[in-house]
């Protein structure tokens, strides 16, 4: 598939034709504005009908968008606010720092997004720097140049639905901030491409010596998960199909290194995917570092250090890429001390996105992650919910109508079953008993459970999960007053009645019946994800 192909197919995500223009300044960065229509409906400054419970979205990356592209806005008073007023489509980024993506295909104006939906939703280009969950406000700040007046202001919630993402994690590295590039937006990669090329013009200088030239066109890839690795593909076949032709006399001279403190790269996935990107490396004179761990950057060397055998060396370098990971932003840090989750890395949310401490708040994409609550936590009350005769023993018909209910609820015991090899509840019960019709009582029933939580796993910062809570909280806001009389969760096995909703599941794009079940997402988000 070309590249001009897959966007296509790409950009229908947001259901839009339109794209943000870009301007590229002198140091690289990016101006971003929407596009205006003479006649167009001007969107009132004042609040919508009284009725309405107020929702206030912070962002506008892969969550934030999600959520107001499927919101029936009509039902809400929606306000967004986010310092960037356009959303980018990010998993193309390491394509746009070598030009086989142009930036401006891959962004699209928020303006242009929140326009198309139905009923009215204001943007406010402006940074929140204080969430107040106990008085319900948000205070944010316009981070506009040369404004007129303080730029200040505060907004009122009923709902508040925070998808601010995160920032890049320096580890407190020395010299990363002031040495390294991210690659975490648009400007970011802009940055990239431009001082790819700085390199390649400096080196061919006539004053620079040989040694020089290696030094200058050494790109050192910091972070051997998905986006590092991904650029350094990018930059390598940049290079290869086309600075070599340009620039002819230094074509020997590139080299490209992987740094990873860990054992492998891409160790996050399946380890014949870790393989096969290390193999292909090699193949490519890409080198990687495994085992290292960066401790300093300067503005012409990169300091590391072995694990192993503790030896410290230096290498030089014209340009280091930082991709090792993400740390919480300073509001989100605030927001959670004042919640009483400073010791956590991100936002705890339940498994239906809701800050946990915070009832109307919750929290989606990277900013964030699902605790799954587990099974042993309830499994006396979920013993006595099957217990219908209240005998003190289960049998297995019993068991078999609060299958489901627990299957929703404790997504780990489905997983546990499959580790396991084991078809359903009636095949564990018969590996347990030996015989399909004996009743069991609760130490048995626990024996039977006891290790399904060790398949509880976080899931990753992606796209993929940011988009799909989006489409998830969206329908939960679109159906939250019919589900007040008509909860469609799984049953409360520690207390009375249902849950409202179904708790959030992320499910990979190959699981098509999972899609079509829950109906989280659209077809074309399907294809696209």
């Amino acid at each position: 598939m070309t590249v001009s192909s897959f966007f296509n197919r790409a950009s229908r995500v947001l259901s839009s034709s339109n794209f943000l223009l870009l301007c590229t300044l002198s140091g690289g960065g990016v101006v971003a504005y929407s596009e205006s229509q003479t006649g167009a409906e001007r969107p009132s400054l004042q609040a919508n009908e009284p009725s309405k419970k107020k929702v206030v979205v912070l962002g506008t990356g892969w969550a934030a968008t999600s959520f107001l592209k499927d919101l029936d806005a009509s039902l809400y008073d929606v306000q967004v606010v986010s310092p960037r007023n356009y959303f980018a489509f990010t998993p193309l980024l390491p394509s746009v720092t070598c030009g086989t993506v142009e930036a401006r295909s891959i962004v699209e104006p928020v303006r242009n997004i929140i326009k198309k939906r139905k009923g009215e939703i204001n943007f406010w280009e402006a940074e929140c720097i204080k969430i107040d969950s106990s008085n319900k406000k948000v205070f944010c700040r316009s981070n506009i140049d040369n404004l007129v007046g303080s730029g200040e202001f505060s907004l009122d919630y009923d709902f508040l639905v925070v998808a601010v993402g995160a920032q890049v994690n320096t580890f407190n590295t020395p010299g990363v901030k002031e040495n390294c590039h991210f690659l975490k937006d648009v400007e970011d990669a802009q940055r990239i491409r431009l001082s790819v090329i700085d390199c390649f013009e400096k080196a061919v200088l006539p004053s620079i010596t040989d040694q020089e030239q290696r030094s200058i066109l050494h790109f050192v890839v910091v972070g051997g998960g998905p986006t590092g690795v991904e650029f350094a593909a990018e930059l390598h076949d940049y290079v290869l199909e086309d600075l070599i032709k340009l620039y002819p006399t230094v074509k020997d001279k590139v080299k490209i290194t992987v740094i990873q403190s860990g054992d492998h790269i891409l160790n996050m996935f399946d380890e014949r995917i870790s393989s096969f990107a290390e193999q292909k490396f090699t193949r490519d004179g890409i080198e990687v570092q495994t085992g290292c761990r960066v401790i300093g950057v300067d503005d012409k060397v990169i300091t590391m250090k072995e694990k192993s055998t503790g030896e410290v060396c230096s290498v030089p370098h014209g340009l280091v890429v930082w991709s090792t990971g993400i740390s919480t932003l300073p509001v989100i840090r605030d927001f959670m001390k004042e919640i009483g989750q400073a010791e956590r890395h991100v936002l705890a949310t339940n498994e239906w996105l809701r800050v946990k401490g915070c009832e109307e708040v919750y929290a989606l994409g990277d900013c964030s992650s699902i605790t799954q609550r587990k099974i042993m936590d309830d499994i006396t009350a979920v013993f006595e919910a099957a217990d219908k005769d209240k005998s003190g023993t289960l049998t297995i018909e019993e068991f078999q109508e609060v299958m489901d209910d627990i299957v929703l609820r404790y997504p780990q015991v489905e997983h546990y079953l499959k580790q396991k090899h084991l078809r359903d509840f009636s095949t564990l019960w018969k590996d347990l008993q030996g015989n399909e019709s004996k009743e069991i009582g609760i130490e048995a029933f626990k024996l039977a459970l006891c290790h399904a939580d060790s398949q509880v796993k976080s899931l990753p910062a992606t796209a993929q999960v940011a988009a799909q809570q989006g489409a998830y909280l969206a329908r939960c806001f679109n159906h939250m007053d019919h589900a007040e009389e008509h909860p469609e969760g799984p049953r409360r096995f520690s207390g009375s009645g249902r849950h409202k909703f179904l708790p959030f599941r992320y499910f990979l794009v190959d699981n098509w019946n999972a899609f079509e079940r829950v109906n989280y997402l659209s077809a074309r988000d399907i294809e696209i994800l």
